[in-house]
């Protein structure tokens, strides 16, 4: 193989690298893994940095998948094969559960619909593909809290507006922490009327091979139909459908970010 083969080898690899990750990777420890010298991997890192498929953290804490890298991931959640698996997946749990049924990834600080089956039901809450919603008062959003890093968790819970959309929002800051030291344990994201009065959720997570999260599995209904005890009957039937949606998802390079 000449040079310039090996040279185009080489991002891909980088990248496919930095998506396996479960923390952000020093120069030396990704020309280690790579064996890419170092002024090679820095003038690489350089450029895909600068259109924002590397993002540098500051205080010498290394390198991780930039935005871009993200967006085109996401862009094979578009195609109509993807679609097709994923609403396979979910149209089983609402079969089962008589009830609406989505999948969901972290995008920034909110949680965007990849795919979603509705309830045959005329009383249900109609949602679609594309739609964000928040994550301090989602089951997926605070599944996705609850399992992302510490200091990515710190992070976002300074930032965000933790806005109340019923009465049973949670707008507390340290009562949300508590909440999420649950989520964490448990695997399991509930949404008890807080993000639309009269609505309850639960979610668990899609995980890849190595454990991390993905995306998050969640079915919810009206309380005049379901209650949480409801829910959580059908939670190993979700947890056996999250792991048909890992394969579904499989080989996007999607991981919830830690840094």
């Amino acid at each position: 193989m000449d040079k310039k083969s090996d040279g185009h080898l080489r991002i891909p690899l980088l990248l496919e690298q930095m998506a396996r990750a479960h923390h952000p990777q020093t120069l030396s420890q990704l020309a280690q893994r790579l064996q890419i010298p170092k002024t090679s991997l820095m003038r690489i890192l350089a450029s895909l940095a600068e259109v924002g498929y590397v993002l540098k953290l500051p205080d010498h804490r290394g390198y991780v998948l930039g935005p871009r890298a993200t967006r085109l991931a996401l862009s094979f959640l578009t195609t109509q094969e993807f679609s097709r698996n994923a609403r396979a997946v979910l149209a089983d749990v609402a079969r089962a559960t008589g009830e609406s049924c989505n999948l969901n990834v972290l995008e920034g600080q909110q949680m965007r619909y990849l795919e979603r089956v509705e309830t045959s039901q005329k009383l249900r809450l109609t949602m679609a593909a594309g739609d964000l919603v928040p994550l301090h008062c989602t089951a997926s959003g605070k599944l996705a809290l609850g399992m992302m890093s510490a200091p990515r968790r710190g992070r976002i819970l300074r930032i965000i507006a933790m806005r109340r959309y019923t009465p049973q929002t949670l707008t507390d800051r340290h009562g949300l922490e508590q909440e999420l030291a649950a989520v964490r344990k448990d695997r399991i994201g509930v949404d008890r009327e807080e993000f639309v009065q009269g609505m309850v959720a639960v979610a668990v997570p899609v995980l890849n091979d190595r454990g991390d999260m993905i995306a998050a599995l969640a079915c919810h209904g009206p309380t005049a139909r379901v209650s949480m005890t409801d829910l959580y009957k059908h939670l190993p039937l979700m947890r056996h459908a999250a792991e048909r949606a890992a394969r579904v998802l499989g080989g996007t390079g999607l991981a919830m970010p830690n840094e």
